[in-house]
């Protein structure tokens, strides 16, 4: 199984289309949710995914903007950001947000298991080893694979071994991809394909990860799109401005 695996879109269709271009070839699509939300292209992004996705939970994003939940918990910008979002939202989008699962799943025909947020919760980051410590030590899978933070890496637990996984790709400087091979059966992972949309991790390129069960490999990868034309959609659309700004400096 090779699995490409996204998370965190939020209706930036460049990127999307940047990361689809740029991916390796493989059997399936994971995505992690949060499909929709600060970027203004939710439509054709939910279009794109919903055919092609193999595999999907639901983010926080997803719930708010298809109605499922209040926007109340979120701040201003995400706020203005999602009851943007849900009056742009065409039933058809509405109804397969709508539809997205709760995770933990279980991809059909892999290993692995797929969450937004932590394993433990939807809507819980894991930041920091502290938050990845108890969902390593019950998992039973090797790759557990999330999102939410949109920040490339993961974390590693091997008997009392723990390690925090970053790929080093930011920058200019840094090549686009990383490839790292898993440990052996008793080892358990935590890792993050960082975010399609909207990177915190100080790069702005499209993060994404290819997973090779077979070859036991995990890259991650890092690719260019046409950021000024995903900020100016924000722009053109009323969304707040800060929204544009971030894009450029991956925070």
């Amino acid at each position: 199984m090779r699995a490409l695996i996204l998370s965190d879109i939020h209706g930036n269709l460049e990127a999307l289309q940047a990361v689809l271009a740029a991916a390796p070839a493989y059997d399936a699509i994971w995505n992690l949710g949060d499909v929709v939300g600060y970027g203004a292209s939710p439509n054709e992004v939910v279009d794109v995914m919903r055919l092609l996705a193999d595999a999907s939970v639901r983010g926080n994003h997803d719930k708010v903007c298809c109605g499922t939940t209040s926007a109340n918990a979120f701040n201003a910008s995400a706020r203005t950001a999602a009851e943007w979002t849900r009056k742009q939202l065409l039933p058809f989008a509405a109804a397969w947000l709508q539809t997205l699962p709760q995770g933990p799943l279980h991809p059909p025909n892999s290993a692995s298991m797929i969450a937004h947020g932590s394993p433990l919760g939807e809507d819980v980051y894991i930041l920091s080893i502290r938050e990845a410590w108890v969902p390593l030590q019950q998992s039973s899978h090797r790759t557990t694979w999330f999102g939410h933070t949109h920040i490339q890496g993961g974390f590693q637990l091997l008997a009392k071994d723990w390690r925090t996984i970053r790929p080093e790709t930011s920058g200019t400087r840094y090549p686009s991809q990383r490839t790292f091979q898993l440990r052996d059966d008793s080892t358990r992972y935590l890792l993050n394909p960082g975010s399609v949309g909207q990177p915190r991790d100080g790069d702005w390129r499209a993060a994404f990860a290819l997973l090779d069960e077979e070859a036991g490999s995990v890259t991650f990868h890092r690719v260019p799109y046409d950021l000024s034309l995903a900020q100016g959609r924000i722009l053109m659309a009323g969304l707040p401005e800060r929204l544009a700004q971030r894009l450029r400096e991956g925070r």
